[in-house]
């Protein structure tokens, strides 16, 4: 009898590394969010007016050649997706960005230097201040980028949604993986000798935006602390594509959910939409259509693309189970 044939083990996916993780760490105090959401959420400890004052935590990490192409984007784009990634789970939890700490593997002083040209850009503009850090040698290029961010009061969190309330985006999707495909053909067509900066050159305007969006993403800041005033219920960011991130929500509040509609950025494809990821727009949801409108004055007016139910296991887009689509990603 031959034993049957016996594969390669299988890479975790982080969602199972994080549960595992989950039950080796401390539970926080009440009041407070320690881990699974966009940003950890701890009190100030200062009492007085400030004492339902929040402090918003975040970092994230990104490697080169896994999360930028270095033929299709540049050092000052990776350092100013860097920063905006972090500023993204800020705006998730509809807080206002502080300070930043960045640490730096694998690169040279001539490239530092090109990194931080983008990367302090993206400080300026988005008034958080880069304060401090740290280098170190290795076999490639890391980049950890650690915020604070603060919240007066009431960080809005993944669990929280209700039957009944109404799910919301703060901008159209699909733009990111648009823009990376359109680059790519750029890149195909420009030849060994192309370099980033010159592929946008004869694109249409379009194709410009949608490739500006992929290299250069902005998070959502207003439109967060929008939401919140708005009595946003849950919110979390569109990093992985809009199925898996509004699907954390789903699964941490106990819901289900009914999709009418997805907003898709001109030249995007619908499959990029849901499952593109990258787009750092905000979902969330909220009971009160008025209050959203009347929260959004002065800013673009967020789609309201379907309804949160009470069944768990139902979610539908258009009538239809909602397609697997999505980033995973495997340690």
């Amino acid at each position: 009898m031959t034993a049957p044939s016996v594969g390669p083990p299988r890479a975790p996916t982080e969602r199972e590394a994080l549960r595992r993780l989950a039950r080796l760490l401390p539970g926080p105090p009440e009041g407070e969010v320690w881990f699974g959401d966009d940003a950890a959420v701890v009190a100030t400890r200062t009492g007085g007016d400030d004492a339902r004052a929040r402090l918003l935590l975040t970092t994230d990490t990104l490697v080169g050649g896994i999360d930028a192409d270095f033929a299709l984007t540049t050092l000052a784009d990776f350092g100013w997706k860097a920063l905006a990634v972090n500023l993204s789970d800020i705006a998730a939890m509809g807080g206002t960005p502080g300070h930043a700490l960045v640490s730096v593997v694998g690169l040279g002083p001539d490239g530092l230097e090109e990194l931080y040209g983008g990367l302090l850009q993206a400080a300026h503009q988005y008034c958080c201040p880069v304060v401090g850090g740290d280098l170190s040698a290795g076999p490639c290029l890391v980049v950890t980028v650690a915020i604070t961010g603060w919240v007066k009061a009431g960080a809005v969190l993944r669990q929280g949604a209700r039957p009944g309330d109404g799910i919301w985006v703060t901008g159209p999707l699909g733009a990111s993986a648009a823009g990376l495909r359109v680059l790519r053909l750029a890149h195909q067509s420009a030849g060994p000798g192309g370099r980033p900066t010159s592929l946008l050159q004869g694109l249409t305007p379009t194709e410009q935006s949608l490739a500006t969006a992929h290299a250069r993403p902005r998070p959502a800041l207003a439109e967060g602390r929008a939401a919140r005033q708005a009595g946003a219920t849950a919110m979390t960011d569109v990093s992985d594509g809009l199925g898996v991130d509004l699907g954390w929500i789903a699964d941490a509040s106990g819901v289900g959910f009914e999709l009418a509609t997805v907003p898709m950025a001109p030249g995007a494809s619908l499959a990029e939409a849901m499952g593109g990821g990258e787009d750092f727009v905000l979902v969330f949801t909220a009971p009160s259509a008025g209050r959203v409108e009347e929260a959004f004055a002065g800013l673009a007016a967020p789609t309201r693309i379907g309804t949160c139910v009470a069944d768990p296991g139902r979610r539908l887009l258009d009538g239809a189970p909602l397609p697997a689509a999505g980033w995973e990603h495997w340690l």
